[in-house]
């Protein structure tokens, strides 16, 4: 069975909890883009406080098609990035490992954020070693019937106001409390092939 879902960066755990179980997951890449979404951001849990990690690009505020945008490299988010990602989990069990799979990613700087974003969600499947085939939805002709996720995991909700995502504690680097719901590179780089279970564990809703 397939799921439909936006492309974001880097998804929340949330997000894969949403399609874990799905054969299929099919991007929409005919939607407008949306300013100040997970589109273009992510957070990940430093030693002081929780990240969040911007993809700069242009136009980003005129409505224009998500597939149309462009990465601003002009701007120095690149080297902030990866620097920020290697000082959260650089001395993370699994961060050696994985690592090096992302930053291949950001170094090809693929001018469409659509791009870099299909190519980082389709690693972070791979380290999973979830068998999931990721698809365009403007390549898509048959009407099999699918659950349809768009519109459901927004910034500006709290994730606890969705019956998508109930948190299952793993170990983080830092701090006693624990931070739900970053960035999947927190649980991947911290639990490893343990990621699974704890995104399983972690479903709130029931599958329709």
């Amino acid at each position: 069975m397939g799921i439909i879902t936006e492309l974001f960066h880097l998804p929340s755990i949330e997000y894969f909890t949403a399609i874990h179980g799905f054969d299929e997951v099919w991007l929409d890449d005919q939607e407008r883009f949306q300013k100040q979404s997970f589109r273009n951001r992510t957070s990940i849990l430093l030693a002081n406080k929780t990240e969040k990690l911007s993809v700069p690009v242009y136009g980003g505020n005129k409505n224009r098609p998500y597939k149309d945008i462009r990465i601003d490299y002009e701007q120095k988010w690149l080297n902030v990035h990866l620097r920020g990602i290697q000082s959260a989990y650089g001395k993370a069990p699994f961060f050696e490992y994985y690592f090096p799979y992302l930053e291949k990613v950001y170094l090809k700087k693929l001018p469409f954020l659509i791009d870099m974003n299909r190519e980082l969600l389709t690693v972070c499947l791979t380290l999973l070693r979830w068998k999931i085939s990721v698809k365009l939805l403007s390549e898509r002709d048959e009407k099999a019937e699918m659950r349809d996720l768009r519109g459901l995991i927004q910034s500006k909700v709290h994730f606890t106001e969705r019956d998508i995502y109930s948190p299952k504690p793993y170990s983080q680097l830092f701090g006693v409390d624990f931070v739900p719901n970053l960035s999947i590179i927190d649980l991947l780089f911290c639990t490893g092939p343990e990621a699974t279970a704890v995104i399983a564990a972690s479903k709130k809703m029931n599958e329709q």
